[in-house]
């Protein structure tokens, strides 16, 4: 893509991040990430050894090739996050985050109080955040106010495959904006993406969509090209809904005589 996406004052040209769950295989999962185009890859700490380069899941990633972010998946609450947030930066000098307080294990839905509370510490720490929220308006603004390197609101739950249910609020957010606005959680199909993107979303990022599939590695590739577009859509700029018709042709000449 010609644009770049910044971050953190990081370049990246690819606006469509990957998650590692629910992989079939290793193989997959890497012939999937390739095939995505992305240059951010998030892995849940709790999954895998941090500490062991030869485990298998971070053997299967070029860290020379991808940005690996860690995330706090599975903290209930704000100590827990910062604790496996420290407990990474130990391990692996990453200094990338992705903040997730999700107490609730049936919706999985973030902590808005919890993930606060420890994107606060953890900025003044000097990780770079970038956090899960619930799709609020309030909450978005107060985190990119102390710092936080972007916000991600959730489009539907985590693994839902709803697509854009919270689509108004995304909306006012991307507004409000001061840091990119990452779409993450729920979207389900390439054309989720496309729409998130075509509202002026900075990114999204895909888990279960591209891994569950019958195909990982082709939606993995629809995926790109669906965020590409959007980005593209985006850029252009909509002429707008009209309430009627609008004519490409207009009534005058000899049509009208």
């Amino acid at each position: 893509m010609k644009d770049k996406l910044i971050i953190a004052g990081k370049e990246f040209s690819s606006r469509l991040f990957i998650g590692t769950g629910k992989y079939a295989s290793n193989k997959i999962m890497a012939d999937s990430i390739e095939a995505s185009g992305t240059q951010m890859v998030t892995v849940a700490l709790r999954r895998v050894d941090i500490q062991n380069p030869q485990d298998n899941m971070l053997a299967a990633i070029d860290r020379k090739k991808y940005l690996l972010l860690p995330n706090t998946s599975g903290a209930r609450n704000a100590d827990e996050a910062v604790r496996l947030a420290r407990l990474a930066r130990a391990a692996t000098e990453i200094n990338w985050l992705k903040l997730e307080v999700t107490p609730d294990p049936y919706y999985l839905l973030p902590d808005p109080v919890e993930t606060l509370k420890a994107a606060e510490i953890l900025v003044k720490e000097g990780f770079i955040v970038l956090p899960y929220i619930n799709a609020d308006p309030v909450l978005a603004k107060k985190l990119q106010d102390i710092g936080t390197a972007t916000v991600m609101p959730l489009a539907s739950p985590i693994g839902s495959n709803q697509g854009l249910k919270t689509k108004a609020a995304i909306e006012i957010i991307i507004a409000q904006a001061t840091v990119p606005v990452v779409v993450d959680a729920g979207l389900g199909m390439p054309s989720h993406a496309a729409e998130a993107m075509e509202m002026g979303a900075d990114a999204v990022l895909i888990n279960t969509a591209i891994a569950t599939a019958g195909n990982p590695v082709k939606m993995a590739e629809a995926f790109k090209k669906a965020v590409q577009a959007g980005r593209e859509a985006f850029e252009a700029g909509s002429s707008g809904v009209k309430n009627q018709a609008d004519a490409s042709s207009p009534l005058t000449g000899f049509l009208r005589d």
